[in-house]
């Protein structure tokens, strides 16, 4: 394994000229924040790419033996790592998306009628060279692990040269950009939900609530649009973490399928044995008065719903996280705390915990996905539910993005504020938690205040 400190280069440009290497993984803290927003890592030309479907885990095509997140760990293990002190947290492993829908393979749940069995639930590329960029000292590194390579002389031999491949190419004289803005109008973007009916599911949602069934449910609409012929999503990418920068922001190109995302969330991290999640449950717009946006943030706070809701999805992590954290080790530090964005005043509470002897990151995944922030409580029912109400596969959206570092180190968001781009057509989902306290036009409402700012990254002019 080897590393090797380059000239701090912008995330943005790095992943730019790396993309020709081809599927492109850009995990972006636009956002930037000394904890929540420090790094970016950029990965491109994976040796190999873990992917599974209805039928079970593939690698490069061929079937894996064993449950899809047993396949997983079992291919990490071969790749094992150790952790060099002092580099940025991800040096080499595992960069992709855990669908939404990938939950069917871990419970028996109701299925939408439109889960096509052939979609990959999870695309995770295995990255042997990572860009990893520390934006708080301005500081980059190139980290390569020499994989796949067994015999340790080949390792070395070939950690040194796509080092040097990679660095050529971030060094190269800067041409002009090579994402292509060619859009200037409108979208026709089309719900699945007239707003009339999505209130309805709002009241069957309470019914549901009134009923015993549940506590709570989070149900989303999902936008549509037809894309321009020579429409770049990495344009788009580019434009939305100017419009709505996030600390947990990510962009994937998987060839057939493109997400862009610009998550304000995490939903698990995994570093020297410590857990933790952060939910968000809690949302008010933002105003550009100054006066009245503390208001709205004020009003947050003291709002007697939010809060019940936030509260209620950090029981419910507890519980996932204890399935694999020693016991009396899961703790609540922060509970509705309030953190800010571009459009949106957000609750965020933050749940941790220490993972037990025997237990690693794809244990943590199955005790906890998908996140119950954007599920509800008790989470199988309110999946269930979801699945009556939307009646579609959500696919990316309120799945995780992140890494599965060869070390053993998890970083994965929750695929909110996120557009994905397959067969010539951009989809985005919006939602929020129903709670008996939920008032219909309110909620359908707040869709729109959530996904404005990725809407916004559609419309704004050509640069």
């Amino acid at each position: 394994m080897r590393h090797h400190e380059i000239a701090f280069i912008e995330p943005s440009v790095a992943a730019e000229r790396l993309r020709p290497l081809g599927t492109l993984a850009f995990l972006d803290s636009a956002m930037r924040h000394e904890t929540l927003g420090r790094y970016a890592f950029i990965g491109a030309d994976p040796f190999a790419m873990f992917m599974v479907d209805a039928k079970g885990a593939k690698l490069d095509g061929h079937p894996l033996s064993g449950a899809p997140l047993d396949a997983l760990k079992s291919l990490l293990a071969q790749y094992e790592t150790e952790t060099i002190p002092g580099l940025p947290p991800f040096q080499g492993g595992a960069m992709g998306i855990f669908a939404y829908d990938f939950a069917h393979h871990l419970e028996r749940l109701d299925r939408p009628d439109d889960l096509d069995p052939a979609k990959p639930t999870i695309r995770l590329g295995l990255y042997d060279t990572v860009l990893a960029i520390d934006l708080s000292e301005r500081r980059a590194f190139l980290i390569a692990t020499g994989h796949p390579e067994k015999d340790a002389a080949a390792r070395d031999a070939r950690a040194a040269a796509r080092i040097r491949a990679f660095q050529e190419r971030l060094e190269a004289p800067q041409h002009a950009s090579t994402a292509q803005s060619p859009w200037t109008g409108g979208f026709d973007w089309r719900s699945n939900f007239f707003a009339a009916d999505y209130r309805a599911g709002i009241e069957r949602v309470r019914e549901y609530i009134r009923d015993g069934d549940i506590f709570q449910a989070n149900i989303a609409q999902t936008f549509q649009a037809k894309l321009p012929a020579a429409f770049d999503p990495f344009a788009l990418y580019l434009r939305l973490r100017r419009s709505n920068a996030a600390p947990f922001g990510a962009y994937f190109d998987f060839g057939d399928l493109q997400i862009a995302s610009s998550s304000p969330e995490r939903f698990v991290k995994l570093q020297d044995g410590m857990v933790e999640a952060r939910p968000i449950k809690g949302t008010a717009k933002r105003s550009a008065d100054p006066a009245e946006d503390r208001a709205l943030a004020e009003t947050l706070l003291a709002s007697e719903k939010d809060r019940a809701e936030n509260v209620m999805i950090v029981d419910l992590l507890r519980n996932d996280i204890a399935r694999v954290c020693t016991p009396d080790s899961v703790e609540v530090p922060v509970l509705c705390g309030l953190e800010s964005y571009a459009a949106v005043h957000h609750l965020v509470s933050v749940v941790t915990g220490r993972l037990a002897e025997g237990y690693c990151a794809t244990d943590l995944i199955a005790a906890s996905f998908p996140g119950g922030s954007i599920t509800g409580a008790p989470k199988i029912r309110a999946m269930d539910i979801i699945t009556e109400i939307e009646n579609t596969a959500r696919g990316p959206y309120c799945g995780s993005m992140g890494y599965l570092g060869f070390d053993g180190t998890m970083d994965l968001n929750i695929a909110i504020r996120t557009v994905s781009f397959e067969a010539g057509r951009a989809r985005l989902s919006a939602g929020g938690g129903i709670t008996i306290l939920s008032d219909p036009a309110a909620e359908y409402e707040e869709t729109f205040t959530k996904a404005t700012r990725v809407f916004a990254a559609f419309q704004e002019e050509s640069r």
